[in-house]
């Protein structure tokens, strides 16, 4: 896999301060199969939608913000384009910017796929947001997720404790 290959990408946004900690650059792909019932991005929900980037012209505009302290993948479902974002997230992690994720899937869900491409992507995660949002369990008062039943998992302190450490757990 080289900087050349492509993600489906339904939105960029250069200067985020409500899709994880700190100043963030966020990517939104396209394609999401969990269809959510009043998703946030239901534009972001069609596999045919978006747009094609390459991870160069990527990681040139990431490149381009020194106050940058992370960059997250939101969506539509960023596992379902691991392959790529797992490649992406390496290089982003050489710049010294953080990596947090959102998926409708839990961890234990991506976990359980047994896929090279997924765990590539987890290994490269230091926040995954998990879980499918659930209208009934909306909750505003939460940090960086919609639902009361979606988690905040520190990656790097689960992956030391062998056991799932939350971020938030309000």
């Amino acid at each position: 896999m080289s900087l050349d290959d492509t993600l489906r990408v339904a939105g960029l946004v250069e200067d985020s301060i409500v899709d994880g900690d700190g100043f963030r650059f966020t990517i939104f792909v396209q394609g999401c199969k969990r269809r959510c019932p009043n998703c946030q991005n239901p534009e972001t929900q069609p596999l045919e939608g978006g747009h094609e980037e390459t991870l160069e012209a990527l990681l040139q505009r990431i490149r381009q913000n020194p106050l940058l302290t992370g960059v997250t993948f939101s969506g539509g479902e960023p596992f379902l384009q691991c392959a790529p974002l797992a490649k992406l997230a390496k290089e982003i992690h050489a710049m010294g910017l953080d990596i947090w994720s959102y998926s409708g899937y839990t961890l234990e869900e991506l976990r359980a796929r047994h896929d090279e491409a997924t765990d590539a992507l987890l290994a490269e995660v230091d926040v995954l947001v998990d879980g499918a949002y659930i209208e009934e369990l909306r909750d505003l008062t939460l940090h960086f997720r919609g639902s009361s039943n979606q988690r905040v998992i520190d990656m790097n302190a689960t992956r030391k404790q062998g056991k799932v450490v939350l971020l938030y757990e309000d």
